[in-house]
């Protein structure tokens, strides 16, 4: 291994752990982040249309990822050029059947094994206790088929370099809620899992009422009750204050902004919920080093122009690595070609704010972070709806918001 200068011996250390290339006999393929950062390059590179446009970006890739001013997701790094998945970011569903719910847990395996995670709403599955007519017997709720998925994700070691992470999601209309919301308190069950209560404006209204509000049962197909919403976000509230779960997504107001709605709608996000996609879709995500555009002279004391230029090529690294991306799933594949959406983020906020003098609360951090997002939000948009022209839109945009016009990405941020 040579060491770059650039790099603080930490950081060496993780690269050679998680992200270097190896032979079968353990001898390392890649010796530099210099190797590393040129096998991605070239390999993400190769999903461009000719010779020159190959190299041009496997070149603006390389510089982008040795100057640390853009990284993608962890997959991308360990997998390029190891017909691997590169994706981090998986949804997958679940339905009432034991068929379904099997099927799932070896589909989940398999995402595991390529680096992913997944996140699953099981809000279709009938509560605990209920009747189940072909075996005479009763079922016993999703809370027993979250602690299956995550013995089973404990068993699969994910891609040679992490455990396998995922993310279990229940309406709060479900008649489980309560188990559901509790189930993590002691500390120990669902190592693997992240928990969050899907949230609806209906339980919100009533929260706000101090009111109640309804129970759905999802094998009668109807409404079943009523519980008073302000005695379950306060047990929501308890649990996340003694062991950080659950987390709460806000379920009704991802949908009202889900570019795809027609598509149906969105359940579940990936394991850290930056990312809500349908059932079998794969989102690839990558982010930008903020700290690196500090500079003392220019507006604002940041490098607008190149951030410029760092998203716009970041967007089109991202949109890159669904061509050559191999997937775990038919399916999937079938389902993030159709959408194509990517996930393009920010790192090193904090450090920013250290470089300018800001409190992380103030005011004026919180005027940088809007105009600095919106930037993003302005520049990464403009560069999908360039590609669209280019490339072809996603195929499902009749089926979206952006119907009747070109972009390449159902989302981008």
């Amino acid at each position: 291994m040579t060491k770059s200068p650039a790099f603080t011996e930490n950081a060496l250390k993780i690269l050679k752990a998680r992200y270097f290339l190896k032979n079968e006999k353990g001898d390392f393929l890649d010796k530099s982040p210099a190797d590393l950062f040129k096998r991605v390059a070239a390999y993400i590179a190769s999903a461009e249309p000719t010779a020159g446009d190959r190299a041009k970006w496997e070149e603006r890739f390389y510089d982008v990822m040795m100057a640390r001013d853009f990284l993608p997701n962890s997959p991308t790094l360990t997998g390029a050029g190891r017909d691997m998945c590169l994706s981090a970011c998986f949804v997958l569903p679940i339905e009432d059947s034991m068929e379904s719910i099997f099927d799932t847990v070896k589909n989940a395996a398999l995402v595991h094994k390529e680096g992913g995670g997944t996140g699953f709403d099981f809000s279709l599955l009938r509560p605990k206790g209920s009747f189940v007519r072909k075996t005479q017997g009763v079922a016993s709720g999703p809370v027993s088929f979250l602690k299956v998925i995550d013995a089973a994700t404990e068993a699969v070691k994910q891609g040679g370099t992490r455990r396998g992470a995922n993310i279990g999601i229940l309406r709060v209309d479900h008649p489980d809620i309560e188990e559901f919301i509790s189930m993590k308190k002691d500390g120990k069950t669902l190592g693997n899992f992240n928990i969050s209560v899907a949230i609806t404006d209906e339980f919100m209204d009533a929260v706000k009422k101090n009111g109640t509000f309804p129970v759905f049962n999802p094998y009668l197909r109807k409404r079943t009750g009523r519980k008073k919403a302000r005695g379950i976000l306060k047990m929501i509230v308890d649990c996340a204050w003694a062991v950080g779960d659950p987390g709460l997504i806000f379920i009704d107001r991802i949908n009202a902004h889900n570019p795809t709605l027609p598509l149906g709608p969105i359940r579940a996000t990936n394991p850290c919920g930056e990312q809500p996609l349908h059932e079998y879709e794969s989102c690839n995500l990558g982010s930008i080093n903020l700290v690196n555009f500090h500079s003392a002279g220019k507006a604002d004391d940041f490098d607008w122009e190149r951030f410029s230029d760092v998203i716009s090529g970041a967007v089109r690294f991202l949109d890159d690595v669904i061509d050559v991306n191999r997937y775990p799933l038919p399916q999937i594949e079938h389902m993030t070609k159709a959408n194509r959406r990517i996930g393009l983020g920010v790192m090193g906020w904090a450090d920013l704010l250290i470089r300018r003098g800001l409190k992380y609360d103030s005011q004026e951090a919180l005027r940088f972070a809007e105009k600095l997002i919106a930037f993003m939000r302005e520049k990464a948009d403009a560069e999908s709806r360039n590609l669209g022209a280019a490339k072809g839109s996603f195929p499902n945009i009749e089926r979206s918001v952006y119907r009747g016009t070109e972009r390449r990405n159902a989302t981008v941020l």
